[in-house]
């Protein structure tokens, strides 16, 4: 009997030790659990692994470096992997991410190309291997760069050529050069965006001087430069939770293809507001975004996602899909997505516009030539050429005429186009040839004071 007691007293003793550990357990599950809560930080996270895209982000040269240096500082991008590419070695040091790529070790020995793309080129190749290794796996590439110098001019086609090697969607956004940098520079990013162009499914272009319309006079350099920065990020987070976010309607990976897969040209605004027209205002921003070099006009594919709180309405996402397709082409593809966004503050909203498919309506080599919309960037256009107003003016009509003209093609060349002051130009041309024919014999009769003020 005494065994048995013995016995039954060990029997509960398990009883306790699971109850006990039953209680651990839970506590267990909870820590497991506990990553889920860092939907705080973005739901680009959360949803991404659930939707098991691989999403990276590469930054090539000076200027792409220090995007997704300060990208790495931003919530939105801790679920994507972000890989610095560069030849100059003090630069890498500076970036703070976990994927570096140092190229041209033996051909720069550390230091950068010195604006010479052919070197930023060769570098490209002699790393190449780790490149392709590091796009293993990826569905969605965005490389990040500034053209103008040697490295990302040089080095962001290759990249390039072995993003879409990997079959994976291949988005570029790349910053362009200030004016006052020069000519030289101007021509390194032009012939670059030439080669960049043709081996990406999807370009979205940022000037750098169209950083003055979204800063102040006294905003300091670092802080305008990181405006810049933001556009890029901006542009990136726009496009990958318009993947990742669930909600109301959602939109997935295969809708971001259809409307970006070999793209070309491509426009992108984002759009925040609040108040009574909180709709139509965050649609308009979108539209009129600094980051819209031009008119969406003609655009035969729309994708736009609407995020908000608890209080989002559906006739508010009717207003803003009545905004942005005004005056895109009536046979675009339209898709649009909607979910709730916590990181908002209460009573904002935000509509998030990708364009594409110029293609119809602007050829890929017209692309710089076109003036953008009038009342957007007005600063920029009297430093956009060299050549006198009215013959860039006459040249852009003279493309209107053509017979694949079409509304929407002309008016995005509307507001530019202007004969008065070329009127105005044979006006005074032809004045003074009609005063000698005219009054030649009479002129010399009237007093000298007489006849300049009859002039």
């Amino acid at each position: 009997m005494a065994k048995k007691t013995k016995s039954a007293e060990k029997k509960p003793a398990p009883i306790k030790a699971v109850s006990k550990g039953g209680k651990s357990k839970a506590k267990t599950s909870i820590k497991k659990k506990a990553p889920l809560k860092t939907k705080k930080s973005g739901k680009i996270s959360s949803a991404m692994e659930g939707y098991h895209i691989s999403v990276k982000v590469f930054g090539v040269g000076g200027g792409g470096g220090n995007a997704i240096n300060r990208m790495n500082e931003s919530f939105g991008f801790r679920s994507m992997d972000l890989v610095g590419v560069n030849t100059d070695s003090l630069e890498l040091e500076k970036c703070h991410i976990r994927k570096k790529i140092h190229i041209g070790k033996n051909l720069t020995r550390g230091r950068g190309t010195g604006m010479n793309p052919e070197l930023g080129r060769q570098a490209a190749e002699e790393n190449r291997s780790e490149i392709v290794e590091a796009m293993k796996g990826a569905d969605l590439v965005f490389i990040s760069a500034g053209l103008g110098g040697g490295t990302g001019s040089g080095a962001t086609p290759i990249i390039a050529d072995a993003a879409k090697e990997a079959g994976a969607l291949t988005v570029a956004i790349i910053t362009k050069p200030f004016v006052f940098e020069g000519t030289q520079r101007a021509k390194i990013a032009e012939d670059a965006l030439n080669q960049i162009r043709e081996r990406v499914d999807a370009f979205i272009v940022v000037p750098n001087d169209r950083v003055f319309n979204v800063i102040k006079k006294e905003t300091p350099t670092n802080k305008a430069f990181e405006r810049i920065d933001d556009i890029l990020r901006e542009a990136i987070i726009g496009i990958t939770e318009l993947i990742s976010s669930q909600g109301l309607i959602n939109v997935d990976f295969s809708d971001i293809q259809t409307i970006m897969r070999e793209a070309g040209p491509t426009l992108i605004g984002v759009g925040i507001a609040s108040g009574q027209n909180r709709a139509v205002t965050a649609a308009g921003q979108a539209v009129n975004s600094p980051l819209l070099e031009f008119s969406i006009e003609g655009a035969q594919g729309i994708l736009f996602g609407v995020s908000g709180g608890k209080d989002m309405k559906m006739s508010e996402i009717n207003e803003i899909a009545k905004t942005i397709t005004a005056t895109i082409d009536p046979n675009a593809k339209i898709i649009f997505g909607a979910y709730y966004d916590r990181r908002l503050k209460k009573g904002q909203i935000k509509v998030t516009l990708i364009a594409t498919g110029f293609s119809g309506t602007v050829s890929k080599s017209d692309m710089d030539d076109m003036l953008p919309v009038s009342g957007l960037f007005s600063d920029l256009d009297v430093e956009k050429t060299d050549a006198p107003r009215s013959d860039t003016r006459i040249k852009t009509k003279n493309e209107i005429n053509e017979p694949v003209e079409t509304r929407k093609t002309k008016n995005i060349f509307e507001k530019p186009v202007a004969s008065k002051p070329e009127k105005k130009m044979e006006t005074k041309e032809q004045a003074p040839h009609e005063m000698s024919e005219n009054e030649k014999d009479d002129i010399w009769e009237i007093p000298a004071f007489l006849r300049k003020k009859k002039r």
